[in-house]
């Protein structure tokens, strides 16, 4: 069935769906990009794929995340109200994601964040993201903006480097028995941690990733155990996203992420990227993020991980140069 307006696929986007709805929105948002996408279509049509013939999911062509770095994907013509940019060392090119819609962002942020926590209204969240505070076009300080706005607590807001200021402000509201959120990149989380250990039983700390060549990359078990040691809580959340998507997935401990209905994660032979493993096999991961309506939802990303049967998964590492770099579970 063509879609003709993609509105009527966002109006039911984020309405609970089992297997065979999530499939139908899958086949009529991939016909949907493969008409009017035109990288992706030359993709497509590369593979030799045929859009008419495609029943199931795991039949569709996953894009190379790569090609954000030069191509610009996009479904349909439009302006952009947001473009978000990945983050690189100096000279290095970077990702670009043209978003026709804030407000479909937003819309699918807010409703993953309360299908797994409840309202951001209910929490003082604070951002400790220093490397992405200081360059524009981070889709991560939107996301944590936006959290910060919805939160009904004056004490929510960003850090940069005043750790500090932070360090007083958490022990305040410890006291105060007010339930929050530290949401932080990985190395400026550590770096807490070390500088100002403390112990917060309560506090909800979400790790978003990435050492930013701060410090040395970590193995997750020895980075959770030294960031549960330093604010003294039992478990440590994760933040799964990343510049070319419009959502997110978390975890709650242990690594294992979690999705949000409207997004899925399958993963693909690292030998031959059109063929897909089953549960409890490690490869690339691949995502299904049906709010990319505008760009493009069937990514093929540079992430190692394996899913499990309960539909969740695990980040295990990272490509480097296509190729695997080890298997020793790196946290990048």
């Amino acid at each position: 069935m063509p879609m003709h307006d993609p509105k009527t696929l966002i109006n039911r986007l984020f309405q609970p769906h089992d297997q065979q709805g999530f499939n139908e929105l899958c086949i009529e948002l991939f016909r949907f990009q493969y008409k009017n996408n035109t990288s992706y279509r030359q993709f497509v049509d590369f593979l030799g794929k045929r859009p008419d013939q495609i029943q199931s999911y795991h039949e569709i062509a996953f894009l190379p995340i790569h090609i954000f770095k030069t191509k610009q994907i996009t479904t349909g013509e439009f302006i952009p109200e947001v473009v978000f940019t990945s983050s690189g060392t100096s000279g290095s090119v970077t990702s670009q994601h043209f978003v026709k819609s804030k407000n479909l962002y937003i819309t699918s942020l807010l409703t993953g964040f309360n299908t797994f926590f409840g309202s951001p209204e209910n929490f003082v969240i604070l951002a400790l993201l220093p490397s992405y505070l200081e360059r524009e076009g981070s889709s991560l300080v939107l996301m944590a903006d936006e959290l910060i706005r919805k939160s009904k607590h004056p004490e929510s807001g960003f850090f940069l480097h005043d750790y500090q200021q932070l360090s007083t402000l958490l022990h305040q509201l410890r006291r105060q028995k007010k339930p929050t959120i530290l949401l932080g990149v990985t190395y400026a989380l550590l770096d807490m941690a070390e500088q100002f250990p403390m112990d917060f039983p309560e506090l909800l700390v979400m790790e978003t990733g990435g050492m930013k060549g701060k410090r040395k990359e970590m193995v997750r078990d020895e980075l959770h155990q030294q960031l549960k040691a330093g604010f003294g809580v039992g478990q440590i959340y994760s933040e799964y996203g990343m510049t070319e998507l419009l959502s997110q997935a978390y975890s709650t401990g242990e690594g294992i992420f979690r999705t949000p209905p409207w997004m899925k994660v399958l993963i693909r032979d690292t030998n031959d990227p059109l063929t897909l493993l089953s549960e409890n096999q490690s490869g690339g991961i691949n995502i299904i993020d049906l709010a990319n309506v505008y760009s493009c939802a069937f990514l093929e990303t540079q992430d190692l991980g394996k899913t499990y049967a309960d539909g969740s998964f695990e980040v295990l590492g990272r490509f480097d140069n296509s190729d695997v770099r080890g298997c020793n579970l790196l946290v990048d």
